[in-house]
């Protein structure tokens, strides 16, 4: 084990091991501990940045501690790199990117940029069908939305590890593709890497050697959000082929586009698993298992992750983890500092959940109170990040000038659409962020503390609000000049409340 201390040096502060906890972020203003070595709650990797131009890398998790006095790293797995002398936030991500997760030079499908997702989940929860996903595509059209990319989401399949359409819900499925095609929208289906133990699949898989297993060599059963299944073990050759075989299959047999890969959380090798010890098919590094699942989906065009370990720099879709329908660090407030850690992370492509939140099954309960103002500023502040995913219909739950605010929201980014793809055709090429903060562009301005506004990349400033009530917001404003989209100018450094009814996302560009 690797213990390592540093001493913090004047105004300095880190980002970096685990995105969901963006909202603590920057560390070094209090006590903050995590071990990486338990990572099960979204995308981590092994870094951490100064914006001093330091930063921490190891190929294996750590523990680390920061507070006012400095940085400890602990527990590591594997060595530890300490690299120094890279004058800025920037230029020690720059470094960190090059040396340990250069960009691939490929981008998730266009579309991605320039429309939003549309998922099944909130509207069907486990009950898709043919026809009511159908109708769903039919009403984003009438309603005033454009055809994006629609994510049939879980439960679509005969069983989990059958993966084929269940042909009483999916009589036809090749013949839904191809009409969802003609409207224009991209097709992606939810996956996962369970199978369940009575299907006939499972003997299959079985014999064959491609299940996770306990130390008796019988496959182990996995307690996870929908019951107990058994898993792929993905860490082998041949069970990752057998994978993405399935993916292969859909794509030739039915035109889909890509897949929603959820799940992938580590299970830690040699740990138990409900009340098993489990053992992979070959010893691991911790968090290895995590790693190769996210691996499965290298090379398609268009795969979401919720769960990753490194991989930065790849051409995947990384969402946020499932938001609850709320204003705190858990729902709207945890979406810009935890996409600027997704950015810092290489993770330049992501996406901030499902608009209002993914909501659950909570949404059928008399007790469920929707927030129609949070759903407005949820989708307003969605608009300029990287990926936009509704899931609610809007129609469905707002009204009036509400609505009308909401597919404001939507309008904007179709007409920045292609600057929104001209960045991730950047990202894919230099490694940059396509959100950043202010002090990722502008080190040693005193930035580093601003979490609730963000800059996609250099030349746009986004400041949505994220505070239920407030019709006016603090912007900070960097050197130069910035006009609003209400045509207002601003000249920088300097700090403004801006107006900002609920109808209204503040936005600026850099100009001169």
């Amino acid at each position: 084990m690797t213990d390592i201390s540093i001493a913090r040096l004047p105004g300095e502060y880190w980002w970096g091991g685990a995105i969901n906890e963006g909202a603590a972020m920057p560390f070094g203003r209090t006590a903050h501990t995590r071990d990486l070595r338990v990572t099960d709650d979204n995308q981590a990797s092994p870094l951490l940045l100064s914006n001093k131009g330091r930063y921490i890398w190891s190929e294996d998790p750590f523990a680390f501690r920061a507070d006012e006095n400095g940085l400890s790293v602990y527990e590591a797995a594997g060595e530890v790199v300490v690299e120094e002398g890279h004058g800025s936030l920037q230029g020690a991500y720059l470094h960190a990117a090059r040396t340990h997760f250069p960009p691939s030079g490929l981008i998730p499908d266009p579309l991605a940029f320039t429309a939003p997702q549309y998922c099944t989940w909130v509207e069907m929860f486990y009950e898709p069908a043919q026809d009511k996903i159908v109708r769903y595509a039919e009403s984003i059209l009438a309603n005033g939305l454009p055809p994006g990319i629609l994510i049939v989401d879980d439960n679509w399949m005969k069983d989990y590890g059958m993966w084929d359409f269940d042909k009483h819900r999916f009589p036809d499925p090749k013949a839904m593709v191809d009409r969802l095609h003609g409207m224009g929208f991209k097709v992606m289906l939810w996956m996962c890497p369970y199978v369940s133990a009575d299907s006939t699949i499972f003997k299959e898989l079985r014999d064959g050697d491609l299940l996770m297993k306990g130390e008796d060599g019988a496959p182990v059963l996995r307690q996870w959000w929908n019951g107990y299944s058994a898993v792929v073990d993905y860490t082998k050759a041949e069970g990752a082929a057998w994978f993405r075989r399935q993916m292969d299959r859909l794509t030739a047999d039915y035109g889909v586009d890509g897949f929603k890969l959820d799940a992938g959380e580590p299970i830690l090798p040699g740990g138990t698993d409900t009340t098993r010890p489990v053992a992979w098919s070959r010893p691991l590094r911790l968090l290895e298992d995590c790693e190769a699942y996210a691996s499965l989906g290298v090379g398609y065009s268009l795969i979401e992750l919720r769960m990753c370990w490194k991989l930065g720099g790849q051409a995947l879709i990384q969402r946020q983890r499932d938001k609850t329908h709320a204003w705190d660090a858990g729902g709207l407030g945890g979406l810009i500092p935890n996409a600027i850690a997704q950015g810092l992370l290489g993770y330049a492509f992501n996406c901030p959940d499902m608009i209002g939140g993914g909501m659950d099954g909570d949404i059928n309960s008399p007790d469920f109170r929707f927030d129609s103002e949070l759903f407005v500023r949820y989708a307003q502040c969605a608009a300029l990040f990287p990926v936009m995913q509704f899931s609610m219909a809007p129609w469905r739950v707002l009204s009036g000038d509400e609505l009308a605010w909401c597919l404001d929201a939507v309008r904007l980014r179709s007409e920045l659409g292609p600057e929104l793809l001209a960045l991730a055709r950047q990202a894919a090429a230099d490694g940059l962020p396509m959100l950043r903060s202010l002090e990722f562009e502008y080190p040693d301005r005193g930035y580093a503390l601003v979490q609730d506004q963000f800059l996609l990349g250099s030349g746009l400033l986004v400041a949505p609000v994220v505070v239920k009530g407030q019709t006016s917001r603090r912007v900070v404003f960097p050197e130069g000049r910035w006009q609003g989209e209400d045509g207002s100018v601003v000249e920088g450094p300097v700090e403004r409340e801006v107006e900002a009814p609920l109808s209204r996302l503040p936005w600026y560009r850099k100009i001169g």
